[in-house]
Formats: structure tokens, C-alpha cells, sequence
């Protein structure tokens, strides 16, 4: 899913040079580097996913959209859709990992019968 999320974080880091949405004492072309550089860690954290902290950081990645919705508000729609899908998939998957956790004992403890 952030995968998905880096491309269009990307785009619109694109949007923010465009416009020139960043106050006129910061160069509009930080608007390139920021969505690049969270579009890279959007990237990365996909691989970090697997510990905790993993998944704090993708909380806080999704923070990080949603402020860019007061350069750009568009971008709070896509922290709005994005982040509700990172909701649903991070408590859907601690809910599968406890089922599968549970269905695993389940299964060990029936074959040391």
C-alpha cells in the first residue's frame, strides 16, 4: 500500500513545486526534494513493516501527507483515503497474525496427541 501512496506523494510533491504552494523565503524546488525523499521512505518502510516500529513509521509518513494538505488541499483527500486504508490494513493484519498465531497452537497442540 505505501508503495501505491509513494507515487502519488511523489505527484504531489510535483504539485507543491508547481503551484508554488511553500511560503516565498523557501525555494519552490523543496517541494521536488520533499516528495521525493517521503516517497522514498513510503518505499523503504514497506520493508520495515514486519516490527513494530515499522508500522509507527508508517504513521507517521501518513501524518506527514496530511500536513502537506495545508500547502496543497488536495493532498488532505489523499491523506484521507490513503490513511484509511493504512488504518484498516495495520488493525486488519494484527487481526489475521493473532488468528494465525492462535490457529498455529491450535494445530501443534492437536498433532502432539
Amino acid at each position: 500500500m505505501l508503495a501505491f501512496e509513494s507515487v502519488i506523494v511523489f505527484l504531489g510533491g510535483l504539485a507543491i513545486y508547481g503551484l508554488r504552494a511553500l511560503p516565498d523565503s523557501i525555494p519552490a524546488w523543496w517541494g521536488i526534494v520533499a516528495g521525493t525523499v517521503l516517497a522514498v521512505l513510503m518505499l523503504l518502510t514497506g520493508r520495515v513493516l514486519r516490527y513494530r516500529w515499522g508500522i509507527i513509521l508508517g504513521w507517521v509518513l501518513q501524518v506527514l501527507v496530511a500536513l502537506g494538505g495545508f500547502l496543497v488541499p488536495a493532498l488532505f483527500l489523499v491523506a484521507l483515503i490513503f490513511g484509511g486504508m493504512w488504518a484498516y490494513a495495520t488493525i486488519k493484519g494484527a487481526s489475521l497474525d493473532a488468528r494465525n498465531a492462535r490457529l498455529a497452537a491450535e494445530a501443534e497442540s492437536a498433532n502432539g496427541d
